[in-house]
């Protein structure tokens, strides 16, 4: 049997999609406290869209592997594409953190399962980084998205399913790989331009503050909404640091990487509802943040709806001028 051409050169980036959507449902979710009727079956059927992307995306990359060994590989030893080999695993705790049933043994081993292939992906790539094998050119805010991700997001997982313990020490895992990697990082931003093929990773410097909020508010539910604004305070640094760089990123021709804007603009509304809530503001504040998030990822689905359906989705193969370099 053949398989398809494009197979090989399937991206584990595309498992952004079901990031964003997961996220953007579990926003809807948490709004369901003001008593909003058209919160709860929004978020049930942004989960199911969720759900079924993921489900799709894993058997193409399941296919993937089983026939393109040598691709994977390939893909899991590249800085940045390894990088974002970590979104499959951190959609796959997404779709915990939504579903998941406290004190159920199958949801605790499909999270443990998750987590050691975060934990295998990240340790490559912090691997790479300390000792300096990671060329200055590959220095892009996808590498935070196996520790830093993987601790944040795994322990509202853990939370989610009755381990609070479990999960505040992730999250100081998470925490602390952030700030190791937020010096990196930074510092290449400020240096200049990345290469153009990496700038839509650019959002990703946007989500270890928010998505850290989020997860404060999971674990603590009792944290008052004036200590959770710290977090999104903190988120406006790098947003500046990234408008700021408009020009370079805002003309790249679209493509999936784009996604990485979704998982931060979910997490600053969802944040931004457990502000509201917890604090006494007028809900209207909580109904811009979703707004403009909705709006945000529903861009991001039609722009790679049109890709899709011009078959420009997967990226194209290497010329070899590009292959030789």
């Amino acid at each position: 049997m053949t398989t398809p051409s494009w197979l090989p050169r399937f991206p584990a980036a595309l498992f952004a999609i079901p990031v964003g959507l997961f996220a953007l449902g579990g926003a809807w979710r948490r709004a369901g406290a003001f008593g909003w009727s058209y919160a709860q079956p929004l978020a049930e059927l942004l989960a199911a869209c969720a759900l079924a992307v993921l489900a799709v995306l894993l058997l193409i990359y399941l296919a993937k592997l089983l026939r393109h060994r040598k691709a994977v590989a390939a893909e899991f030893a590249h800085p940045v594409a390894g990088s974002l080999l970590a979104l499959l695993p951190l959609s796959l705790l997404l779709c915990i953190v939504t579903f998941g049933v406290p004190g159920h043994a199958g949801w605790l081993t499909l999270t443990l399962l998750v987590l050691l292939l975060m934990g295998v992906i990240a340790i490559r790539v912090v691997g790479v980084i300390s000792t300096g094998a990671l060329p200055a050119a590959m220095v892009t805010p996808a590498l935070y998205v196996p520790p830093v991700g993987g601790g944040l997001v795994g322990g509202m997982a853990l939370q989610v399913l009755g381990y609070p313990g479990w999960a505040a020490l992730l999250f100081g895992m998470g925490l602390v790989s952030w700030g190791l990697l937020e010096l990196r990082v930074l510092n290449r931003l400020f240096e200049g331009a990345m290469a153009e093929p990496l700038r839509p990773t650019i959002g990703l410097e946007l989500a270890a503050p928010t998505v850290g909020t989020l997860t404060v508010a999971t674990l603590w539910p009792q944290l008052p909404g004036e200590l959770l604004i710290i977090g999104l305070g903190i988120a406006a640094g790098p947003l500046v640091a990234v408008l700021a760089r408009y020009r370079w990123w805002g003309h790249v021709p679209f493509a999936p990487g784009f996604w990485s804007f979704s998982f931060p603009a979910a997490a600053f509304a969802a944040s931004m509802v457990e502000v509201v809530r917890r604090g006494g503001w007028p809900p209207a504040v909580a109904g811009l943040a979703l707004g403009l998030a909705s709006l945000v990822i529903a861009f991001l689905l039609v722009r790679t709806l049109l890709l899709l359906a011009q078959g420009r989705l997967v990226p194209p193969p290497a010329s070899p001028q590009a292959a030789r370099s």
